[in-house]
């Protein structure tokens, strides 16, 4: 087994640990390990939250998560001798749950977790469609899940780390800042917000105390969002045998993992939508130096897929056109064509006895293919959502013996304000 560099004890706090990780982005949070080029380690991280969503039949948790609160990151780890305008080359070596901790009341200890946000307390891509908090319970076989919440699907895993990234320097983090304030500036009271302001409640930033540790907070970027640095992309593709190639910002690069995925659809569209889980990662790293500048990498990540996803050879595929449901048209409004899609694939899912609410979390949690598939014939975009066939225990095939509808069991918990 690779050295364990950052571990976590399953009974304690993330802020409690031994070694203590962080929850924003910012220059000035201290590397709380430094690894060489060339090395192999383990990391273990906690689940997003935390352990604030609860193996249940409430989605009241879902509906009160704590925002502030997240991304619970492992790291910063420095690596030796890595400049600003050097390339970190990232190997996902290996990516999965907690090992040896099979049941217990944390995320990755034999399950996880998919919530549809309420709108109210950060929403999701359907959240005027979905406004509600619903959640569900997914347990883990081997590579599989199952759940009690959605009845008559199973289905291989894509594990993947839905965050990773670099440190950004001070004068990348100014310019986040800047521009996502201006963003917010155009419609200050929307629910959800356009985008989340810096927040020193619940501000975990590593060694930091006293007056660096507030100054730090105040100025310090959500984790949301991907931005620059990598940081919450939620790339399903992102599995074992991956290899990444992040700019670096700062001296040592500082990288951070966390929000940890047992599997995902393209898009994680309930905004929790992959299966949530702590559990560890096998990374080994390198450096190209001046890559940056090499391979006129600026201002992005890139990366090599890794090569474990499930093996489907039969999809269902729906599409969607930049037409509002009202019936408005839009300019090639490819968000819009896929959120259609998404609606369609929901609509025919219900066909079969699934609740909506059901049916949109397996779009979250399953690994469906989401593509842009025509950009430039205006005034329509068209996007597609590919619905793996095997998933399902019956046949959801279109057939002229019509749909076999099943029975939905207890549903998706719901919780409302």
């Amino acid at each position: 087994m690779p050295e364990v560099i950052f571990p976590l004890d399953s009974a304690k706090r993330f802020a409690d640990q031994e070694k203590v990780g962080h929850n924003r982005w910012h220059p000035d949070i201290p590397p709380v390990a430094t690894v060489r080029p060339g090395q192999t380690f383990r990391v273990y991280c906690r689940e997003w939250f935390d352990g604030a969503i609860h193996n249940d039949d409430s989605a009241e948790d879902v509906r009160d998560a704590p925002l502030t609160t997240v991304h619970a990151l492992s790291g910063p780890f420095a690596v030796r001798g890595a400049e600003p305008g050097d390339l970190l080359i990232v190997d996902i070596l290996d990516v999965g749950p907690l090992p040896q901790e099979d049941s217990g009341p944390l995320a990755g200890q034999g399950w996880g977790y998919t919530g549809i946000f309420a709108k109210q307390n950060g929403g999701g891509f359907l959240t005027d469609q979905f406004p509600d908090a619903y959640k569900a319970i997914w347990d883990f076989s081997g590579q599989r899940a199952t759940s009690r919440h959605i009845p008559g699907v199973s289905f291989t895993g894509i594990t993947h780390p839905g965050m990773m990234g670099t440190a950004p320097s001070a004068e990348l983090l100014a310019r986040w800042n800047a521009r996502e304030g201006a963003l917010r500036a155009t419609d200050p009271d929307r629910v959800p917000p356009l985008a989340l302001p810096p927040e020193p409640q619940d501000a975990i930033l590593g060694s930091l105390t006293g007056a660096d540790f507030d100054r730090v907070a105040a100025e310090a970027a959500r984790t949301a969002p991907p931005r620059e640095n990598g940081g919450n992309q939620d790339i399903k593709n992102l599995t074992k045998g991956t290899r990444v190639f992040y700019p670096v910002f700062v001296p040592g690069g500082n990288l951070s993992v966390g929000d940890l995925h047992f599997s995902q659809g393209d898009g994680e569209i309930t905004f929790c939508g992959a299966i949530e889980m702590g559990g560890i990662l096998d990374l080994h790293v390198d450096l190209i130096k001046g890559g940056m500048q090499t391979y006129g990498v600026g201002e992005n990540a890139i990366f090599m897929p890794g090569n474990v996803s499930p093996q489907y050879s039969e999809w269902l595929a729906f599409s969607g056109t930049s037409v509002t449901l009202d019936g408005e048209q839009r300019y090639l409004d490819s968000q819009l064509a896929f959120q259609r899609a998404c609606l369609h694939a929901i609509d025919y899912l219900t066909r079969f006895g699934y609740t909506p609410e059901q049916a949109y979390l397996i779009l979250g949690a399953a690994p469906i293919e989401g593509r842009f598939s025509g950009v430039v014939d205006i005034p329509n975009s068209c996007a597609t959502v590919y619905l793996p066939t095997a998933i399902f225990d019956f046949d959801v095939r279109p057939s002229s013996d019509g749909p076999r509808r099943i029975d939905p069991g207890r549903g998706a918990p719901k919780a409302s304000f």
